[in-house]
């Protein structure tokens, strides 16, 4: 697991954790886990909703860290600007990460689905927030691994697809090689996820 501290933010939002999981074998388990808890009622839900208190995103479709991160922090400027269009900061990463202004299919695309085997596991958090980690195994079934590793689960076919750009002029130039193409796609759509506040 790695932090990310930013000091400039208030301090309830100013540290976030993020996790890439591996291996994950209870992807169906959690995503039923995050729906029951959503309807839960009383002190039990209350205990759940805290204990899935994350985003998860399937790391298929993450480009870079840099994609990953752009994310996060649009996310938590919009939950520090009180202008969230979801019901969570960390719902509100899924949103940022969506191409379009659908929550719904930005929940079903980039979040946890039943086959979903890499996922990353942000928590935007207070500093004084003790184990997050172990919370998170909590969670999740699977391996930690180095969150630069990414690049071993990225599904480019699928990015493409989902930001629309397999008629991309950029990437049509000759003698692009496969690492020059997936900079290039890595840099549509981090620029897209940091200017979609601003455009929606």
């Amino acid at each position: 697991m790695e932090t990310f501290r930013y000091a400039h933010l208030p301090p309830d939002v100013s540290h976030v954790h993020v996790a890439l999981f591996t291996n994950v074998a209870n992807a169906a388990q959690i995503r039923a886990r995050i729906i029951k808890a959503a309807t839960a009622a009383g002190p039990e839900g209350e205990l759940e909703r805290e204990a899935v208190n994350f985003a998860f995103i399937d790391a298929r479709l993450i480009c870079s860290v840099l994609h990953l991160q752009t994310a996060i922090v649009q996310a938590v400027l919009a939950e520090v600007q009180g202008s969230l269009r979801t019901k969570t900061v960390h719902a509100e990463i899924l949103w940022a990460l969506s191409p379009n202004n659908n929550i719904t299919e930005a929940i079903r695309r980039f979040g946890v689905s039943d086959t979903t085997a890499a996922l990353f596991v942000v928590r935007i958090a207070p500093p004084d927030l003790g184990d997050v980690q172990a919370r998170m195994l909590a969670v999740v079934s699977g391996d930690i691994s180095p969150i630069g590793d990414l690049g071993q689960f990225t599904d480019w076919a699928s990015v493409k697809k989902y930001y629309k750009l397999n008629g991309e002029p950029a990437l049509k130039e000759s003698g692009l090689d496969v690492a020059q193409e997936h900079l290039i796609v890595d840099e549509i759509v981090t620029s897209s996820v940091a200017m979609k506040s601003v455009m929606a």
